[in-house]
């Protein structure tokens, strides 16, 4: 080991205490989309802690930040998440995301200056479903930046990330209430339009390429048995390969919502929750690096049905698509536990978890240093 790599480790084994702490504190706060306030400014002063400049309410984002530290002319960003999901907390594991990447930060600080770096950590709020990312890169969030990188928890280990592009939708049906027994004939029931659609949508799988997805919930049924329902509403999402792919599937699932507005004469409303996000473009050297630190901090690569997490939809992909990325995922030990389980979230908090935090922010932190030192790798970000 070099000095560097003992820089390194020596710092990560005297923080993960109280990165251990972070994660648990994110795990009892969970905060879910663009309402991350507590968190941010949990994540942000610790990284003020460690002697980076903090910028609040970052690009006019209340819950977005962004922590620098060195005058290096490599500038590499570092994304923490820390939204949780509605109803199931850290269940995606955003509380390790954090705790991991103020690791990284945390382990690189007194030597960024020796590397020639600007590292950046930028804290970007809803993740799960708001798009945080796109509106950060829309204004300006990552100008300057020549990587990105974060390292995403997940059952297993798996390198490569392979996410679907994926839009967001609002659906709303209006009908007309009536009472259900003595005037059914007065009402338009919005909860019919919604049955339509989803059985449109079953008929139309048959049509879709196997790798695209289709799912959604409704959150307002009605308001009551005795009443032709007026409003029902629901969020779906659709996934496919790529945006191309995407732009190809996605209206012929609205034609399906079109339809169970045509057959009860409800009126359909769907709004976009976000921009779509973006398929992931992996930077090949970037991520050779972390397999070879990964390996090196003990990580095991896995293979086989239980690595599928790595196809999971990201606002990531969108800052792929502009910049060279990474978005490895590592492994808490959680079978038969997966993401959006509350048994995920518990895991979050296993002494595997406690682990994969410290190796996490080893190996990306090492990462770091490898694109810095090796000069091919960083004369080609620095182009």
């Amino acid at each position: 080991m070099n000095a560097v790599d003992g820089t390194l480790a020596n710092a990560v084994s005297a923080a993960h205490p109280e990165l251990i702490a972070l994660s648990r504190d994110l795990y009892d706060h969970p905060e879910v989309a663009w309402e991350e306030v507590r968190s941010a400014q949990r994540v942000a002063s610790m990284l003020s802690d460690s002697g980076f400049d903090v910028d609040d309410g970052y690009c006019g984002l209340d819950t977005a930040f962004a922590a620098r530290r060195g005058t290096g002319d490599l500038h590499i960003a570092l994304c923490a998440e820390y939204d949780a999901l509605p109803g199931l907390g850290h269940a995606c594991g955003h509380n390790l995301i954090s705790a991991i990447t103020v690791g990284t930060a945390h382990a690189l600080a007194p030597i960024v200056d020796d590397l020639g770096l600007t590292l950046t950590v930028i804290g970007t709020p809803a993740e799960e479903g708001g798009g945080g990312k796109i509106e950060l890169l829309e204004r300006g969030g990552f100008a300057g930046q020549r990587a990105a990188a974060l390292v995403h928890p997940g059952p297993v280990d798996v390198a490569r990330a392979r996410p679907f592009a994926v839009s967001h939708s609002h659906i709303e049906y209006r009908g007309k209430a009536a009472h259900a027994a003595a005037y059914p004939e007065r009402g338009i029931n919005a909860a019919d339009a919604f049955t339509i659609a989803q059985v449109a949508i079953g008929l139309l799988r048959q049509q879709l390429p196997s790798s695209v997805r289709v799912h959604g919930m409704m959150t307002r049924g009605g308001e009551a048995p005795n009443a032709i329902a007026e409003r029902t509403e629901g969020r779906w999402y659709v996934r496919a390969e790529t945006l191309a792919q995407l732009a190809e599937i996605e209206p012929k699932v609205l034609r399906c919502f079109e339809a169970g507005a045509l057959a009860s004469g409800a009126q359909l409303t769907v709004t976009p929750e976000s921009k779509p996000y973006a398929e992931f473009r992996t930077d090949d050297e970037l991520l050779a690096c972390y397999e070879r630190r990964a390996i090196a901090a003990g990580r095991r690569f896995a293979d086989g049905p239980d690595t599928m997490m790595a196809r999971a939809s990201t606002d990531m992909g969108n800052v792929s698509q502009v910049l060279p990325a990474i978005h490895p995922y590592i492994g808490i030990d959680s079978l038969p536990a997966v993401n959006h389980q509350a048994e995920f979230a518990a895991a979050t908090l296993s002494a595997a978890a406690e682990t994969a935090i410290a190796q996490g922010a080893l190996a990306l932190a090492g990462t770091v240093v490898d694109a810095a030192a090796t000069p091919h790798i960083r004369e080609r970000l620095l182009a």
